[in-house]
This record gives C-alpha cells, sequence and structure tokens, in this order.
C-alpha cells in the first residue's frame, strides 16, 4: 500500500436518497393513486425531515444528498394535496382507534400494538398541523441553506431521458431545475437523473444546463465506484452506486427488509387498514405470521447498523489498499424504502449515520467531494440504466413497445405545433398545458410500472389519459378553434398543473437540434 500517511481517515461515504413519485394528485385513490401519495408522505417522508432537523439541530452538516423530483415537490407543496394528507392521518388516528378496540376482542396479544400505533398515528397528525400545513418547501429551505443535505434535482416529470427528443430532454430538465429554486431558494447542480438513465452526450446538455455531477449505477462503471468520475472528456462528472453495499438493503432474497422481525409490509388487518404482523419467515402464509413486536424490530435494527457500518468499513479498506488512498462508498436507494416499505427504515438511517462516524468513517456528500477535488480518472461511460439488465430494456423493450411508439409521435407533434405557432408578447396557457401534458405522459413511472407488472392498468390508463388530453388540445389548435382550446385547458390547469411556471416558449430554444 502506497500513499497511505498516519492518521488518514479510512475513507468516505455518501448517503443518496431519490425521492419520487409520479404525479398523483386527482388520478385515483385506491389502491393506486392519491393512497400511494399519502403512505409514503405519512411513513417516509414525515420521518426523514424529522431527522435531517434533529441533525440540523446537533449541528451536523453534509449528511446525505436529497434527490427531490420536481414532480414529487409541486404535490408536496399542493393545497389540494395537503388538504388530502390531513385528512388521510386524521382517518388513520381512528383506525387506531378501532384496533384498539378490535384487537383487544380478538387477540388481546396485539394490545400494545394497537397503543404504539395510535401513539405513532396522533404524533404524525401532530407533526403534519404544526409544521407541514404550507408544504414541504418551508421544511426544506432551511435545512439545504444549513448545509445539513445537499438537494440534487432533476428533469421536470421524470421522464426516461434517453428516450427524449434533445430539445425536450434539455427543456424539461430546465423547467425541474428552475421549479426546484424557485420553491428551496438555490438551484441544484446535481441531479440523480431518472432511473439513472444515461446516453452518451448527455454530459454536455448536463454541462450546458449548469449541472456538475448526477448518479448512475454501478455496473456502468464496471464496478469502479470508490470515486467521482469525468464522463467522456467532459467537467461533468458521475457517482457510482456500489451495489454489493446497496444489496444489503435492497436485494429480496437477502436484505435486512426481510428480516423475520420487521414489520411485514404484505399483510393487512382489512378492517382497519394496519398491519400487525411481523415477517416471521419468507414462505408463511399471512395467516400464520407472528404479531409484530417493536422490541424484537428493535434488536434487529442494532444488528443490522453493525452489519452495514462493518460492510462500509471493509469496502473502504479494500478501496484504500487497491488505490493506495481514501476512497468513497456511495449508497443510493429509494426515500420510499425508508418507512414505507421498511417500516423500521428511518431508525436504521439514523442509526447508520450515527455509527459510521464512530468506526472512523467520514459522511459526506457528493457536493463535497467534488469542492474537495477528489476526482477520479475520466470513464466512457455506456448506455446504461438502472432498471433490470442496466440498460434500457425497461422503458422502451417489447412490453412498452406501444408507449414508446406513442411518445415518439407525441414528442414530434409537440415540437410541430410549437415551431409552428405564432406566440405573442406573453406566454401562450394552451401551448403551456399541451407541454405540461405531454410531460406527463412521458413520465418513466408508466412504462416502468407497465414492465413490471405493478399496477399495470393503472399506469396504461394514465398514459392514455394525458395523451388523449394532449391530442384533444393539439386538434383544437389545428381546427383553429382558439375559445374551446383555451377552455380545455383551463380545465385541464385544475387537475394538471405541477408546474405553474412552466412556459412553451421554452421549448423554442435549440430549435434545428436534430435526434
Amino acid at each position: 500500500m502506497t500513499g497511505i500517511r498516519s492518521g488518514e481517515p479510512l475513507g468516505e461515504f455518501s448517503l443518496v436518497l431519490h425521492t419520487h413519485l409520479p404525479w398523483l394528485a386527482r388520478h385515483g385513490s385506491w389502491p393506486v393513486g392519491e393512497e400511494w401519495l399519502y403512505q409514503a408522505w405519512a411513513d417516509s417522508y414525515l420521518p426523514l425531515v424529522e431527522l435531517l432537523e434533529r441533525l440540523a439541530t446537533a449541528g451536523l452538516r453534509d449528511q446525505l444528498a436529497l434527490g427531490l423530483t420536481p414532480v414529487l415537490a409541486a404535490q408536496l407543496d399542493d393545497p389540494y394535496s395537503l388538504r388530502g394528507l390531513h385528512d388521510w392521518l386524521g382517518n388513520r388516528v381512528l383506525r387506531t382507534r378501532h384496533a384498539a378496540v378490535r384487537w383487544q376482542q380478538g387477540r388481546p396479544e396485539l394490545r400494545e400494538l394497537a397503543a404504539a400505533e395510535h401513539r405513532r398515528a396522533t404524533r404524525a397528525l401532530e407533526l403534519f398541523e404544526t409544521r407541514w400545513r404550507h408544504g414541504a418547501s418551508p421544511l426544506l429551505r432551511p435545512l439545504v441553506d444549513a448545509g445539513v443535505l445537499e438537494l440534487l434535482g432533476g428533469p421536470a416529470t421524470h421522464p426516461f431521458q434517453p428516450l427524449l427528443h434533445p430539445r425536450l430532454r434539455a427543456e424539461a430538465l430546465r423547467v425541474g431545475l428552475a421549479d426546484g429554486a424557485l420553491r428551496l431558494g438555490s438551484r441544484s447542480t446535481g441531479i440523480w437523473a431518472p432511473e439513472c438513465g444515461f446516453d452518451p452526450g448527455m454530459e454536455t446538455g448536463y454541462a450546458d444546463a449548469g449541472v456538475t455531477h448526477f448518479l448512475v449505477d454501478s455496473p456502468a462503471l464496471a464496478g469502479r465506484t470508490s470515486a467521482a468520475r469525468p464522463v467522456w472528456g467532459s467537467d461533468v462528472v458521475c457517482f457510482g452506486r456500489d451495489g454489493e453495499i446497496a444489496e444489503r438493503v435492497w436485494s429480496p432474497k437477502v436484505g435486512y427488509p426481510g428480516h423475520p422481525a420487521y414489520r411485514d409490509f404484505h399483510t393487512y388487518d382489512h378492517p382497519t387498514g394496519l398491519k400487525p404482523a411481523r415477517v416471521t419467515g419468507r414462505t408463511v402464509a399471512p395467516e400464520d405470521k407472528q404479531p409484530y413486536r417493536p422490541d424484537l424490530a428493535a434488536a434487529a435494527v442494532a444488528e443490522h447498523v453493525a452489519d452495514f457500518v462493518d460492510a462500509v468499513v471493509t469496502r473502504l479498506r479494500e478501496h484504500r489498499d487497491s488505490d493506495g488512498r481514501p476512497g468513497l462508498v456511495v449508497a443510493a436507494f429509494d426515500t420510499e424504502l425508508f418507512g414505507h416499505w421498511w417500516h423500521e427504515g428511518p431508525a436504521w438511517l439514523a442509526g447508520v449515520l450515527r455509527a459510521l462516524p464512530e468506526a472512523g468513517v467520514t459522511v459526506t456528500t457528493p457536493r463535497r467531494v467534488l469542492a474537495a477535488g477528489r476526482v477520479g480518472t475520466p470513464v466512457e461511460l455506456p448506455a446504461s440504466s438502472w432498471g433490470a439488465g442496466k440498460d434500457w430494456r425497461v422503458w422502451n423493450g417489447p412490453a412498452v413497445a406501444d408507449l414508446v411508439a406513442t411518445n415518439e409521435r407525441l414528442q414530434h407533434r409537440l415540437l410541430a405545433v410549437v415551431d409552428g405557432h405564432r406566440f405573442g408578447a406573453g406566454r401562450d396557457r394552451v401551448l403551456d398545458q399541451l407541454w405540461q401534458e405531454a410531460l406527463l405522459a412521458c413520465s418513466s413511472d408508466w412504462a416502468f410500472m407497465v414492465t413490471r407488472d405493478s399496477a399495470a392498468d393503472y399506469a396504461r390508463a394514465r398514459a392514455a389519459e394525458h395523451t388523449a388530453a394532449f391530442d384533444r388540445l393539439a386538434d383544437l389548435l389545428a381546427a383553429g378553434d382558439r375559445a374551446a382550446a383555451e377552455t380545455e385547458a383551463g380545465r385541464l390547469r385544475v387537475i394538471d398543473a405541477p408546474f405553474g411556471g412552466l412556459d412553451a416558449r421554452g421549448l423554442l430554444r435549440g430549435r434545428g437540434t436534430a435526434r
């Protein structure tokens, strides 16, 4: 080993959380729709912000990078969604009261759990009423200003960027970054590219947009994730997610959330909508699962914090021995895993962030790594994603060929309408809504859900709904019926308006750019 000085830090650890849901407000409720938003909000977003505020109060800085997609940020500030969450939280308090009576009569072994659930539901409602009534931005902005986190941005509605026309790709990113700056007071220079989708040449677009760094999955770098790397000779760098470290959490076979002591996500007490069982065993039928016990779960959290920290330390020692200098581990996850999917996840996160410095690991963010100049050798990054196969098949495979073709047609029609339109002195609300519906139709979520057969009918219906809205507006404009187009655009703005600042004139930038 060369180049290591006595007392030099073992290495750095960067936790990156990707916070995203598609536009769900006013688009169904159960089982997919607003219920999805409210569950993730109550069980993941509220606890995460509470954790970040504790870290800030303790004077800690650069604890994690938080990717917050513009389309989700819009929902977390939206008055309609805020009212809906308030109602949902109040309803959950009532459901826990019902559970206390029901379980006392039929399952007395769950009495303590019912009390704990009531306290948790009451606490969430209190947090919302005292801290969240005006949305997420007033809570996140001081955390960004204090430097406790790095905020990562992204394109407006989380499109799979390699499948977008370059003009639309550039403008979707500009809209997303501008919206984030408006909400949170500063413009992100780092992004979590949707689905970690990349195509060579996109680094040039990132540089033009002021993006300095983005995330990719480990296979795109052939596992060489111990340092940030400049992409294709540009000044834009990529950070690689450490796949082996992430698998300790993500893996459906051996990941922590499948531990027998943890709360089982899929087993419901249907009269109350609560989850009273622990995993018990991966092959145990729901009716045979054991009651959830918080004490057993807490012991498992402590065990898994220690295991994860040991794995990170081992990984950093490997990097140091191989490279002759302290290395980097980037652990990247979906935020919704922590709390929503994995009930004990927020406690595990807090434990990991506390234990890593005690083990000699520096907790940091991608921004701080770049500021310190710790950048490795350049990489010729291939076309890639973090989906199955690590290529684009989830978003352009046979199962979604029709969606791909429809989106291709929609994009070309959008550009033809914009290029042929005579804009006045100000914004054109009809074309703004046309652009907004196109963005929503091209969300990467719909193809993902279809390919993975996860609420595929809902995903297809949503893609078709936004495409039909787009076509109605475009048809009215083509027919010269401006009055009807304005009426329809006004109706759609009530349903689909995540981005009030979106301006279709921005699509004129780069006119003449080919595929």
